[in-house]
């Protein structure tokens, strides 16, 4: 499987300590370069940094179609932009993004999305997690993921963690 991810999902599984779970799901993750810059600038530092630079399994790519980055920019911020640009170009099977309008023109442009909270329930339907709301948990408290209530309510639903404590 090919995926292609936009900065947030690996910022926010890095900063859980959950990134790996890209790794036992997807095998390789590709990033553009904008996505890699993100993580990596020294002057705002955040979780993921070390590992994209280090972790043989995320491979960064150049993206060639720099018209459809920049029309995409117009829209998008840069990374989503060259995310989704590297997966049109390499026909990837799903862009890793969580962002409304970037999941938004993914649709348009006949490209299949997932988000963390897909992540996660996929890797506890693969047996990877035993639960998931103490990552969603991890993710709102300690990552500043933001989820709305009633989403975060609909997971919990599909994962069977209503009555979780």
């Amino acid at each position: 499987m090919i995926i292609v991810s936009d900065t947030s999902p690996i910022n926010n599984l890095a900063a859980i300590n959950y990134l790996h779970l890209l790794h036992q799901l997807y095998g390789t993750v590709l990033i553009p370069e904008a996505v890699y810059r993100e993580l990596t600038d020294p002057n705002f530092p955040v979780a993921g940094a070390t590992e994209v630079q280090t972790f043989d399994w995320i491979q960064t790519r150049a993206v060639s179609d720099r018209t459809l980055v920049e029309a995409l920019s117009n829209e998008l911020d840069i990374g989503e932009a060259e995310a989704i640009a590297l997966a049109v170009e390499i026909q990837s099977d799903r862009v890793l993004i969580d962002e409304r309008r970037g999941r938004l023109v993914a649709t348009k442009l006949n490209l299949r999305y997932i988000g963390i909270l897909g992540v996660l329930v996929e890797a506890k339907s693969q047996g990877l997690i035993a639960e998931v709301k103490p990552l969603l948990k991890a993710l709102i408290n300690d990552a500043g993921f933001w989820i709305s209530e009633p989403l975060c309510n609909s997971i919990l639903q599909l994962v069977n963690e209503t009555d979780v404590p």
